[in-house]
């Protein structure tokens, strides 16, 4: 799946001073006003705004609304087949135009700039059973600015609704942030440009990853979320970063997942004027490019990187690799015992931590259902969400087998696995304690919670079978 960040592809041709004024895509506008004025919940809404306080011109603006609707039958109808009519009418208004249908594999990623360097992406479509329609115009007020207007969703089970939502974004436009970036000396193109040379593993389906600067390792672990430089797509399983340099720094590589998060792990780096790193990306580690780090990076004598950010610390909440920290005493408490080195132990963390994350969706996706059931009754959403919680559990196992197959090859005695069953039941056990009380509720009736409750039942079965075997 290729996630497109419009952040990283946009070029605008357009001149900003032209005379000639720019116009709003009045169409477009009306329609996705009236779909969130019909349709709109209340669920999970977004807005924001951020005005000059001199000028009281918007500087950035985020309105997200959700929406449910009949399309078959009702007494309010929305008639999808006409929902592209407004793109394709305004279409001379704008400088990028996208349209993807179902079936498609292709991913999208908004990404938004505000003037102060702050960056976020909001991921517009996640799933191949969603239509899309996206447009990016200049803001008719400040051609510094640009207006995105999209529309996503998908249909339900037996085609009568859309589940979707709505997006009205104004913020920098990407092509001014890039120029912002090089007047303040970050890119340019001479001998002092450092060079992230990228490519994605093939056990990775990466589609978006972010980079991160500092002076100093210190400033480094301080840097938020949002503070990042540049984002990096991934085309044709490669990805690059160029940055101009008049001293080394330290940097992060951090992935985008595809909801639009940011992944718990990171990878740490010397940024050396004149050089270019080679990495390959994989699931939990990474192979690094062993001659740059022996010639200038954390193997020279010459990082400045911390302890820690040279030995592979990629998360924060890990304070040492070869030891648990205290607060992590769940799965994660389970690995490294058999480890047969320092490597192992990162290796083990980082893939522990990516079950934390595949858990976490799954939780999360029990609090959107609790929502739905509570907040406007709908049994179609409901039905979606118990295929999602299948999905994502089925996704778990994966990183569960994946986890036990590194585990077992780092010569882990039998018998100390049976801590680490004792955890991924115990996950088991309280998804089945949501589903006995969710399914006394008459909008969770039907095939998707029965094949929910089966799958569980199943894996409860497999995994208490091995764990029977570290116990002979």
């Amino acid at each position: 799946m290729l996630l497109i960040a419009c952040s990283a592809i946009t070029t605008i041709s357009a001149d900003p001073s032209a005379a000639t004024p720019q116009k709003k895509p009045e169409a477009v506008i009306a329609m996705l006003n009236d779909i969130i004025k019909r349709f709109g919940t209340t669920n999970d809404q977004v807005y924001s705004v951020s005005r000059n306080p001199n000028t009281n011109q918007i500087e950035y603006s985020v309105k997200i609304t959700k929406f449910v609707a009949n399309v078959k039958r009702g007494p309010l109808t929305l008639n999808i087949a006409t929902v592209g009519s407004p793109f394709i009418k305004d279409e001379p208004l704008s400088y990028q135009m996208l349209h993807l249908t179902p079936g498609s594999t292709e991913m999208f990623a908004l990404g938004v700039f505000v003037e102060q360097g702050e960056g976020k992406q909001y991921t517009l479509r996640d799933n191949p059973n969603q239509e899309m329609w996206l447009m990016c115009c200049k803001n008719p007020e400040n051609p510094q600015l640009r207006d995105a207007y999209a529309i996503a969703w998908e249909l339900n089970d037996d085609q009568s609704q859309a589940i979707g939502t709505v997006y009205m974004i104004t913020s920098l436009r990407p092509d001014v942030y890039m120029k912002n970036m090089s007047s303040a000396g970050l890119m340019s193109d001479n001998q002092n440009t450092f060079t992230i040379d990228g490519r994605v593993g093939y056990d990775l389906k990466d589609s978006l990853y972010v980079v991160y600067m500092a002076d100093s390792a210190e400033e480094l672990d301080k840097v938020g979320d949002n503070d990042y430089v540049a984002t990096m797509p991934v085309v044709n399983k490669r990805f690059s970063f160029s940055v101009q340099l008049d001293k080394p720094k330290v940097g992060r590589i951090r992935t985008v997942m595809p909801d639009g998060s940011l992944c718990e792990l990171w990878t740490n780096l010397d940024f050396v004027p004149g050089e270019t790193y080679r990495i390959t990306t994989h699931n939990g580690y990474y192979d690094e490019d062993r001659d740059y780090e022996q010639r200038v990076g954390r193997y020279s004598g010459k990082s400045l990187l911390n302890d820690l950010q040279r030995r592979g610390v990629d998360d924060q909440t890990f304070t040492v690799v070869d030891e648990v920290p205290e607060e992590y005493r769940t799965f994660e408490n389970q690995v490294g015992r058999g480890a047969n080195s320092v490597a192992d132990n990162a290796v083990l963390f980082a893939k522990a931590e990516l079950v934390k994350l595949h858990i976490d969706k799954v939780k999360n996706s029990y609090k959107e259902m609790s929502m739905a059931m509570t907040d406007f009754r709908s049994r179609e959403r409901v039905q979606l969400i118990l295929k999602q919680i299948l999905k994502q559990n089925q996704e778990l196992d994966e990183q569960y087998q994946q986890f036990i197959k590194y585990i077992k090859s780092t010569g882990t005695p039998v018998r100390e696995y049976s801590d680490m069953y004792k955890e991924i039941l115990k996950f088991y056990t309280e998804q089945n304690k949501e589903l006995s009380g969710a399914y006394a509720d008459s909008i969770t009736n039907g095939k998707p919670i029965l094949k929910l409750r089966d799958y569980l039942n199943k894996q409860t079965e497999k995994y208490m079978k091995e764990m029977e075997k570290t116990l002979r």
